[in-house]
């Protein structure tokens, strides 16, 4: 069995409740664990001498430049993450995964900013950037915000655009409109497409 080592890639506060699972397994004191605990960060991280318990153990890596530097990694990745919608191959289950993951291993907490983050991963259009701005108006929680997102998602992909392949149906026969290369129509209209 692997015990995860901390090296400042993953966020502390995660990295503790990794390694508490083994606290479980091992059925060690609390005392020994915390000792395993400090052993398995990185040397070059520097910690105090004295750390009583994993709160502190937590606050003493939040305070290492390594820190500093993951979270600033992770906005800056935040900065870059585009959404592909799914009729592009993007995947929106994996996005919205992604884009809290880096929210919170950013610490980005407030909702104002989580939602200038998102705005800005969206594709640059009409129907995003007033559909965005209507349903976000009001919304308070991080959860409101995904599932906001989502219903924009969904009437997106519902929209008839440029490249859409559209079946008309006429309503009183249940036949389709189909073209026919050649014909045309003796009314204004001089082709059918």
């Amino acid at each position: 069995m692997e015990f995860p080592k901390y090296n400042g890639n993953i966020h502390p506060d995660e990295w503790i409740k990794d390694i508490q699972k083994f606290y479980y397994i091992w059925k060690t004191t609390y005392k020994e664990f915390l000792r395993i605990a400090i052993s398995l960060v990185d040397p070059t991280i520097k910690l105090p001498t004295e750390i009583r318990d994993t709160d502190e153990l937590c606050n003493a890596l939040k305070e290492d430049i390594s820190f500093t530097i993951f979270k600033n990694t992770n906005k800056r990745i935040l900065q870059t993450l585009k959404y592909i919608p799914e009729r592009k191959g993007g995947n929106t289950s994996n996005f919205i995964s992604n884009f809290r993951k880096l929210c919170y291993n950013a610490e980005i907490n407030n909702i104002e900013e989580q939602k200038n983050y998102l705005y800005k991963s969206l594709p640059m259009n009409n129907f995003f950037s007033s559909e965005f701005y209507k349903k976000m108006k009001n919304v308070n929680s991080v959860n409101e915000l995904i599932k906001k997102f989502e219903d924009i998602i969904v009437d997106e992909e519902n929209l008839i655009t440029n490249d859409s392949v559209v079946a008309l149906k006429h309503v009183a026969t249940g036949k389709y409109l189909s073209s026919i290369k050649n014909l045309c129509y003796e009314t204004e209209s001089k082709s059918q497409l």
